[in-house]
């Protein structure tokens, strides 16, 4: 049999949004389950955001593809969005050096595959340069020229989480996607008898709002409604809340704000309400509450697709908005209560092993891009949690 040298792997690139930590912590989990000898290169216009890194990691820092400087000339700014972008604007030096940036590493490194999550621009711009990229999935209406464009020519694409919950929409690209449920959130949770103590709630039930970080949080006065329609529960809310003047706010309402340990929240909960953001679908399923989701105003409808995934497999109880009434409210959670199954919901939820599976996946799908087929495995195979 011939030896072989060892040859030194060529790098993974990993572009991450810096909205939120959600892209960051998902990278993490990611980069820090791959080999030591697989170096990855990051870029992300904050280098602040992430959790530990293991060793032959960077993180370089890019100009932000969505904030102007402030020099942006105004009559390039207005000119026409091609449908193949979304968000392209002319003129923007940022976007010349972010985009330089990538393009210098791409020709110095001759990475194996470039990680888009999330930037259709990159994306295409990763294709352009005759770079295999894998394309971060998301629910939403993506039938666009641009989305469509940037999963079209992608290697593959990874959707973190569970294959039941994809769009039908997305049959056509089944043999190269991979479904890693739970992928860069921490679902451990604490038992929710120790939950409760550690909050010092008392024996009451409790309702527990649960308001995304990328909007304008949720109306207080739907709240109010529904807190004075079960003055026998609790009701609490965490993150950002829309203050209403009108609101009628009864004693067992309160309003948390932004705190540290929301997994004990959600763990002590009788019922959750929420939106569809990615951390807390995770950690809701973990916890297998019952759950009335209401989606929030994202680009492409990302939440209302979600939310009605999440109706459609039986996981929550997906409502378009907040019920407006007395009435609405007991209607919902007697559903919710009645139609509750939380062995459905633990099924979606995923587990630790995201993270392993999706770094066998991508290195997988390296071996077989770049002619290694005597250690790689089918692209077309579909993990489903």
């Amino acid at each position: 049999m011939r030896d072989f040298p060892d040859v030194p792997l060529r790098p993974f690139g990993y572009f991450v949004h810096h909205q939120g930590r959600g892209h960051a912590e998902r990278c993490a989990a990611v980069v820090n389950a791959l080999p030591e000898a697989r170096p990855v290169r990051i870029f992300c216009a904050r280098d602040d955001i992430f959790p530990p890194l293991r060793g032959n990691v960077t993180v370089k820092k890019l100009p932000s593809l969505f904030e102007a400087q402030g020099d942006e000339p105004r009559g390039a700014a207005l000119l026409d969005t091609p449908d193949t972008t979304h968000c392209a604007p002319v003129g923007w030096s940022g976007i010349r050096d972010a985009m330089a940036t990538m393009a210098q590493f791409f020709a110095a490194e001759a990475p194996e595959l470039m990680i888009v999550d999330v930037s259709a621009e990159v994306a295409q711009l990763a294709r352009l340069c005759s770079v295999p990229h894998v394309k971060i999935l998301q629910h939403g209406d993506r039938s666009d020229v641009g989305h469509c464009a940037a999963y079209d020519g992608a290697a593959g694409l990874l959707a973190p989480f569970h294959a039941d919950l994809a769009q039908e929409s997305w049959n056509a690209w089944a043999e190269k996607t991979h479904y890693a449920p739970g992928l860069g959130v921490n679902v451990s949770l604490p038992k929710a008898k120790d939950a409760r103590g550690t909050l010092k709630l008392g024996n009451r039930p409790m309702a527990l709002v649960v308001c995304g970080g990328g909007g304008n949080g949720i109306s207080e006065a739907a709240l109010g409604v529904a807190a004075r329609s079960y003055p026998q529960m609790d009701w609490i809310t965490i993150g950002e809340v829309q203050r209403d003047w009108h609101a009628t706010l009864p004693p067992n309402l309160k309003h948390k704000g932004w705190v540290d340990n929301a997994p004990d929240y959600i763990a002590a909960a009788d019922l959750v309400i929420s939106s569809t953001g990615n951390t807390t679908c995770a950690q809701v399923l973990t916890a297998a509450k019952p759950w009335i989701v209401v989606p929030e105003w994202r680009y492409f409808d990302e939440q209302v697709e979600k939310a009605r995934a999440l109706g459609r497999t039986g996981a929550a109880l997906h409502l378009p908005h907040m019920p407006s009434s007395a009435h609405a409210w007991r209607a919902a959670i007697e559903q919710a209560q009645s139609q509750h199954d939380p062995v459905r919901q633990r099924a979606l939820a995923g587990g630790a092993e995201a993270a392993t599976r999706t770094a066998q996946w991508l290195g997988n799908l390296a071996d077989r891009l770049w002619d290694r087929p005597e250690i790689s495995t089918s692209l077309k195979e579909v993990h489903h949690a």
